[in-house]
Order: structure tokens, then C-alpha cells, then sequence
């Protein structure tokens, strides 16, 4: 099964995707693991993608997509791949529908793990990290016992400014305007599918299996 994982930060990704991979035995591909990949094996198109990494600047879509055809087209792909922070844009899953069809493969879902937009922010400005030490906590999945102190030290914890509120809503807006182009893009093909992202991480998961358990 060829899947593509969707979802804004905060919603859980990773850790269903991990399940995913584990359960159904595919790939688990990212665009920066790709390029780690081809800059390491020294392919033509891996090192034009650094000449342009190392000069700070975007790698452009004919050179990121050529990679994900190498990719895809590997052994170990021949059952299925979950791809997940690529396509990024409409080009991208337009040309990505290409080079899948002259491999002879479609997409068969697009995963969107959905969480509303305050329920994210909670959990995303949530980690506090102690100054002394670096033990992080969460107000939500791991407090410290005394609100502001490190239990192992007694240290005063502190929040980094990319934990902050106004850089997690502005990071979350942005994520979402690049995004739902993607989700329309998707939910007129057909494949899209939402996933309740506000359950329980093992209900998540069922959720999922269930749906995907019908392309078995």
C-alpha cells in the first residue's frame, strides 16, 4: 500500500507513523532522509540537491522529485512506501502522480491526522525544560510535581522561545496555509482520508489499521 501522512505539527505523526511502518511492513521515506541518502551515495542528483543545501538556498522541485523516483523505485518499495513530508505543494503531488504512474503505482490514501487548532497549541507550548539539568516536562503528559521546579533537582524550568505561544501559532499558520491546497488537492482525487488525531494514541492507530487493513 503506497500512503502519504498529513497532519500539522503537534497532531501525532510521527508516532503513528512508526506504527505503521512496524504493522504493515513499508518504508517510512521523509524528503530529509532522501537527500541524506543520495548525498551519501554520491547519486548525480544527490549532489546536485547539496550544491544548493550548501548554499542555503531551496532545492528546486525537478531535482526533489527526481530523488523521490529514485527512491520509490527501490526494491523495498515494491510492497508500499508511507511517505511523509512530501508532497508539499500541489506541483509537487501533481508530479508525484506522474512519476507513480510510470512506475505502475497510485496513491492509495492520504492520511490527515486532524487536531483542532487549540488542542495543538496545548500541546505544542506545553514543554518546559530545566535550566540546570535539561529534564524536559509537559504540563499535559509529564508535570513536574511543583509547578516551575526540576524534581530530579529542584531546578527552575524555562520555556524556549520556539515553544512560546506566539511562535507556535505563527508556525501553525503558516503550516496551514501551505497545507490545505494539499487536502483539497487530495479530497477531489478521492483519497483523502481524516483521522481523529485527539484520541488516544493506540485508538489512533486502530483508527487507522481498520482503514487500512481493507487494502490487505
Amino acid at each position: 500500500m503506497n500512503i502519504v501522512l498529513m497532519g500539522l505539527p503537534g497532531a501525532g505523526k510521527g508516532t503513528q507513523a512508526d506504527q505503521i511502518v512496524d504493522k504493515y511492513k513499508i518504508p517510512h521515506i521523509s524528503t530529509g532522509d532522501m537527500f541524506r541518502a543520495a548525498i551519501k551515495n554520491g547519486t548525480e542528483l544527490g549532489l546536485e540537491a547539496k550544491s544548493y543545501m550548501d548554499q542555503g538556498e531551496l532545492v528546486p522541485d525537478e531535482v526533489t522529485i527526481g530523488i523521490v523516483r529514485e527512491r520509490l523505485s527501490k526494491d523495498d518499495c515494491s510492497n508500499g512506501f508511507l511517505l511523509d513530508g512530501f508532497p508539499r505543494t500541489v506541483a509537487q503531488a501533481a508530479a508525484l502522480d506522474q512519476l507513480l504512474a510510470d512506475l505502475g503505482k497510485n496513491i492509495d490514501y492520504v492520511l490527515n491526522i486532524k487536531v483542532d487548532y487549540d488542542k495543538l497549541v496545548e500541546r505544542l507550548t506545553g514543554r518546559w525544560i530545566c535550566r540546570d539539568c535539561g529534564t524536559a516536562y509537559h504540563t499535559i503528559f509529564n508535570p513536574p510535581a511543583v509547578e516551575g521546579k526540576c524534581d530530579k533537582d529542584g531546578g527552575e524550568l524555562y520555556q524556549r522561545d520556539d515553544d512560546k505561544p506566539e511562535t507556535v501559532k505563527n508556525r501553525l499558520d503558516v503550516n496551514m496555509k501551505q497545507t490545505q491546497p494539499l487536502l483539497d488537492f487530495y479530497g477531489q482525487k478521492g483519497v483523502l482520508e481524516d483521522i481523529n488525531g485527539q484520541q488516544d494514541i493506540k485508538k489512533v492507530f486502530v483508527d487507522i489499521d481498520d482503514l487500512l487493513g481493507g487494502l490487505r
